[in-house]
């Protein structure tokens, strides 16, 4: 999908298909490499990245779906506002664990997502890029859609976004990553952090919030 978002169309882009085709990697994810920093410190560190690439299995496919990523990046929060009104469910999940578990649960909560679509009369289409990198481990951050029920939305929702989460917990990772908690997550909660985690916030928040007006709802089960 994202070589297709890349917008290499025509005679150049059938040629870059089918070369990519020939060398056996039709079904491949897609990395998108990106530096900062002075021109020779870039160049190096390029090639150096690039050698890695290829000793891993990688072909460079050259900078068009990377400056086509940087071009379109922010647009997809209104492509999703759009895809919403057009009848088409979009939602984005994220989590992560260690590195040594990535894999494991990569599977476990896409086959979640697209079997629980699958049950509910709507197949779709589900995708999962890393966006960040860590020692311990790595994120994983879901994107899915899917034709939307309709009359019936919410709890289309509902039900793949209790699906993915349990998946989540059940797999070993934290119930999400860098968008916190909040009302979505919140039954998931004592699961992240425990008994005593929960008893601890409790406690905090009857301390700092006796009269409960700060965000009612938006952490604690």
């Amino acid at each position: 999908m994202s070589l297709a978002l890349a917008g290499t169309g025509g005679a150049k882009g059938r040629i870059g298909r089918a070369y990519i085709g020939l060398r056996g990697y039709g079904e491949g994810c897609l990395a998108i490499l990106g530096f900062d920093g002075e021109p020779d410190e870039v160049a190096a560190r390029r090639k150096r990245a690039l050698e890695l690439a290829r000793r891993a299995g990688g072909l460079a496919v050259g900078r068009s779906p990377g400056e086509a990523w940087l071009k379109s990046r922010f647009s997809a929060p209104y492509l999703r506002d759009e895809l919403l009104t057009q009848g088409v469910m979009v939602e984005t999940l994220e989590t992560a664990t260690r590195w040594s578990n990535v894999q494991a649960l990569h599977r476990a909560v896409g086959a979640a997502i697209a079997d629980t679509l699958a049950s509910g009369g709507t197949p779709g289409l589900v995708m999962c890029h890393v966006s960040h990198l860590y020692e311990t481990g790595a994120s994983l951050y879901f994107t899915f859609l899917a034709r939307q029920r309709l009359g019936e939305e919410l709890e289309q929702w509902r039900v793949v976004k209790r699906a993915a989460s349990q998946a989540i917990v059940d797999g070993g990772g934290t119930i999400t990553h860098h968008h916190a908690i909040g009302r979505d997550h919140a039954p998931w909660l004592r699961d992240e952090v425990g008994g005593t985690g929960v008893a601890a916030l409790r406690a905090l928040k009857s301390e700092l919030d006796p009269a409960g007006i700060m965000n009612p709802g938006k952490l604690l089960p």
